[in-house]
């Protein structure tokens, strides 16, 4: 079945870029909303759910601003991106996702990282 890509966007307020950079980075950071554990070795990233893991190649990285990743499992025409972005409209800090999903399990993908996001908004104090 064919990936659909998708975006989406959301407003981090006034987190410092820098800290949200090193939440969608690090082994730290990423452990604390995105995985039960996260291991990094070179550019691989091994994250760890309950009963579950799943590595990532890191396959562009822009510090500060963007991170992509292709998950090692799967197509290599998909991949997911964080990038941190500036609102032109009110000066707040702005998350936005890129990620494919099969078309009948695109809403469940949404989903999921809109419950994700919200634990990092939660964790860093923007909720």
């Amino acid at each position: 079945m064919e990936h659909v890509k998708y975006k989406m966007e959301f407003d981090m307020k006034s987190t410092p870029v820098l800290m949200l950079w090193n939440y969608i980075s690090t082994e730290n950071g990423l452990n604390q909303w995105f995985a039960d554990d996260v291991k990094i070795n070179n550019k691989i990233y091994s994250f760890f759910w309950k009963g579950y893991s799943q590595e990532a190649q890191v396959i562009g990285m822009r510090k500060g601003f963007a991170i992509k990743m292709q998950w090692l499992d799967g197509s290599s025409k998909t991949y997911f991106e964080m990038r941190i972005l500036t609102s032109e409209m009110t000066d707040h800090i702005v998350l936005q996702i890129v990620d494919f999903a099969e078309e009948d399990e695109l809403e469940e993908s949404k989903s999921l990282w809109r419950s994700q996001v919200d634990t990092l908004r939660r964790v860093i104090g923007c909720k």
